[in-house]
């Protein structure tokens, strides 16, 4: 069978591209790097393949808001290509920045936004996750995350809809990861565990049909056992007691799973 192939969106500011190339092929599928242009431009056809993936990055210099410009851009010359795409029953994936051009652009949520962090400055560091939806592709088999934030602007909220969004997304199985403590308990809006202030701990949802999955975190940080910033304390901790370490990091399952989709 041919391996599935992702098309990896780059093109001005997007940063976190060759990542995430190398994570769906390391994940099993065929990874490539096309510019937002050659698909404008029918250079390249988002029909030749399985997966969309809008990477992290500072795309457009993050003007006007983060993710916007790209945003705009994608909805206006390239909104019916995509929403036949996923009608198709293909998947889509926006990380960070691409999490941020996936709602702006209307098409992972409605009514709902990504905007500047409570702590009023760029956040970059690691956060727990717990899964929470049994409906997304992305997050089959995962209880639990462990991957790094980088970003200015991903507080998720439904800005002036009072919670209604967000209990709707709630209560259709869309809300997908959500910041935790330690030891696996909500963050509760507790900084640093919640690193940006979002609502109701929201780190990442997806589309009712579980197809289409955005996250703030970045898991094409971790594919490696030797990403986690304790790794050279845990590789001595376990030569001591004798016991295996990871080859891989926490990230890799979810791309394994969008490749694991269509085989």
């Amino acid at each position: 069978m041919a391996k599935p192939r992702a098309l990896v969106l780059t093109g001005y500011g997007i940063n976190c591209d060759r990542e995430t190339e190398h994570a769906f092929n390391i994940a099993g599928g065929e990874g490539r790097r096309v510019h937002i242009n050659d698909i404008i431009d029918g250079r390249e056809k988002l029909t030749d393949y399985q997966i969309l993936a809008v990477p992290g990055g500072f795309s457009y210099g993050d003007d006007i808001a983060s993710g916007k410009v790209l945003a705009n851009k994608l909805r206006t010359n390239l909104g019916d290509q995509v929403r036949a795409f996923i009608e198709k029953g293909n998947l889509a994936i926006g990380i960070c920045n691409g999490f941020q051009v996936l709602v702006k652009s209307g098409i992972l949520a409605r009514n709902v936004t990504l905007t500047f962090n409570d702590s009023g400055r760029y956040e970059d560091r690691w956060v727990h996750l717990g899964v929470r939806s049994d409906k997304c592709v992305f997050t089959k088999g995962i209880e639990r995350l462990y991957l790094p934030v980088a970003h200015g602007e991903g507080r998720f909220t439904d800005g002036r809809g009072g919670g209604k969004m967000i209990g709707e997304l709630k209560m259709n199985d869309q809300v997908v990861v959500v910041y935790c403590d330690e030891s696996g308990g909500e963050a509760g809006g507790a900084f640093p565990a919640n690193p940006n202030g979002s609502e109701a701990d929201i780190a990442g949802i997806c589309d009712s049909t579980g197809r289409v999955f955005g996250m703030m975190p970045h898991p094409e940080r971790f594919l490696d056992f030797t990403h986690h910033p304790n790794w050279t304390r845990a590789k001595a901790s376990a030569l001591r007691e004798g016991r295996a370490l990871p080859d891989r990091g926490e990230g890799l399952k979810i791309f394994e799973n969008a490749v694991s989709y269509f085989k």
